[in-house]
C-alpha cells in the first residue's frame, strides 16, 4: 500500500505546487512523472533494504534462475526509471520502460501472494487488490509517456 501512498500523495502535492507557480509542475502530467518517480524510488530502494530483499527474492517464482540477481536487476531498473521520469526528454520511453517492468514484475507479485508471502512481515497484498493496483500503477506509466 505504501507505493499507492506515495504515488498519490506526491502526485498531489506536485500537483498542488504547480497551480501556486512552479512552472515545471504546472499540469496535471509533469505532477505525475514526479508522484511516480517517488514512487519507483520507494520501491526500487526498497529491493536493497536489509529489511525487505529476502522477502522480495522468496516472491520471485521458484522457476526463475538467480533471484537475488533478479531483485537486484529490477531494483536498478526502477530507480534509472525514477531518474529518467525527472527529466522531459527522457521521461516518455522512462514511462513506458517502467510500464513494460511492472508487468515483467507481476509474476512475483502472483507468486507472492498465492504463497501468502510476507514482506519485512506484514502479509503481501491479496492477488485481486495488487492485480488492481498493477492496473493502476501500469495505466499511470502510460498516461505519464503521453
Amino acid at each position: 500500500m505504501a507505493p499507492l501512498i506515495a504515488l498519490i500523495g506526491s502526485w498531489l502535492v506536485l500537483r498542488m505546487a504547480g497551480l501556486l507557480g512552479i512552472d515545471a509542475l504546472d499540469g496535471w502530467q509533469p505532477a505525475l512523472r514526479g508522484g511516480l518517480a517517488l514512487m519507483f524510488v520507494l520501491t526500487g530502494v526498497a529491493h536493497f533494504s536489509a529489511k525487505r530483499r529476502d522477502s522480495l527474492i522468496a516472491m520471485v517464482p521458484p522457476r526463475l534462475p538467480r533471484a537475488p540477481l533478479l531483485v537486484t536487476i529490477t531494483g536498478v531498473l526502477e530507480l534509472v526509471g525514477a531518474v529518467g521520469l525527472a527529466f522531459p526528454s527522457t521521461a516518455p520511453v522512462a514511462a513506458i520502460c517502467l510500464a513494460l517492468l511492472l508487468l515483467a514484475m507481476f509474476p512475483a507479485n502472483v507468486s507472492g501472494a498465492r504463497r501468502q508471502l510476507k514482506i519485512a512481515d506484514r502479509p503481501v497484498t491479496p492477488l485481486v487488490p495488487r492485480t488492481l493496483l498493477q492496473v493502476l500503477f501500469v495505466a499511470s506509466c502510460v498516461a505519464a509517456a503521453l
